[in-house]
Order: C-alpha cells, then structure tokens, then sequence
C-alpha cells in the first residue's frame, strides 16, 4: 500500500520542483511589474483611472482583473505563429513581452481591486487555496540541497559586494557615484 504512493511522489517531485520555480519567477515579474506600475500610476490620467478602478462593484472588478490575460492570448497565439513560421525569435520576443507586460498589469489591478475582489466568497476561497498550496510547493522547493547550495552562494555574493569595497580613485567607484547619482535623479521625479 505504501509502495505505489511513494513511487507516485518520485515520479511527480520534479514536476512540483518545476512548479515552484515557475511561481518564483511569477513572484520576481510580480514585485518588479507592481513597481514599474506604482511608478507610472503617478502619471495624473493614470492616478485617476486607478481612482476609478478602487470604486468598481465585484462583479467589474474581477472582469477587469481576468481583462489582460484574456486581451493577451490572441498576441500569445500570434507569437507561437510566428515560431511555427520561421520567425522564433520574434514570436519568443512577443511571448516575453507579453508575460512581462500582463503580470505588471495583473499585479496593478490585483492591488488595487484585492479589496472588493475578496468580497466574493468563491475567489476569497480559491485564492486562500492557491496561495496555501503555493506556499507548501515553494518550501518544498527551499527544502532541496540544491536550493540551500544556492542560496549560500548568493548570501556569499551578497557578503562580497558589501565588504570589498572599491579603492576610492578606481573605475568602479567612479561607475557607482554615477549610479547613485542618477538613482537620486530618477527618485526625485
């Protein structure tokens, strides 16, 4: 009895492992996209269609949340016509363009409908679901050898940049002034 399941678990481990990779690169484009937004709805327009969007019913709220994913399919078919025809390189460009381009508008209006959109008894379930069994397949994903060698090398990495510090007059310094030049001007906008 305890045989077959076993084999079951192993034959599927990667598939979860693949998953939870997969849903951390959704998180990664999520955070960055949720940026980019935040920084464009300060555009006047913009700041007062996402006023309007904060006032929608539930039921509006969750057709302009599912709106993106449903305008970017046919781009998504066009792209994998484009690979089919010889042009895979184009279509690979339109797919990551478009996935980065419907997870910053996801996670904007997914900010800014979560309230009323969690009114809705059967999306509050699914999404307290979804996020449990996300939770479990990325501490799954954490749990590896292989996770935990790479997360070492990147606290290590991390522990380098902080502590090897550039010599005052080197090329690097200088490259690095100008960074945190030009983030302050971009900040101040």
């Amino acid at each position: 009895m305890r045989r077959p399941y076993r084999f079951h678990r192993w034959l599927l481990a990667p598939l979860v492992y693949l998953a939870a990779l997969l849903l951390l690169l959704e998180d990664w484009l999520w955070n960055i996209g949720a940026r980019v937004m935040h920084r464009l709805a300060q555009w006047p327009p913009l700041h007062r269609l996402e006023a309007w969007i904060c006032r929608l019913g539930p039921t509006a709220a969750l057709v302009l949340f599912v709106l993106p994913a449903t305008l970017l399919f046919p781009v998504k078919l066009l792209a994998l016509w484009a690979m089919a025809h010889g042009h895979p390189l184009l279509g690979l460009g339109v797919i990551v363009l478009a996935k980065l381009g419907g997870a910053a508008a996801v996670a904007r209006l997914y900010l800014l409908t979560r309230p009323v959109l969690l009114t809705i008894v059967w999306f509050a379930a699914l999404l307290a679901w979804f996020l449990a069994l996300k939770a479990r397949w990325i501490a799954r994903l954490r749990a590896t050898r292989a996770w935990r060698r790479a997360d070492a090398l990147r606290q290590a990495w991390r522990h380098w940049r902080q502590h090897a510090a550039p010599r005052p007059g080197s090329w690097l310094a200088r490259f690095r002034r100008l960074l945190k030049r030009f983030r302050r001007r971009w900040d101040t906008r």
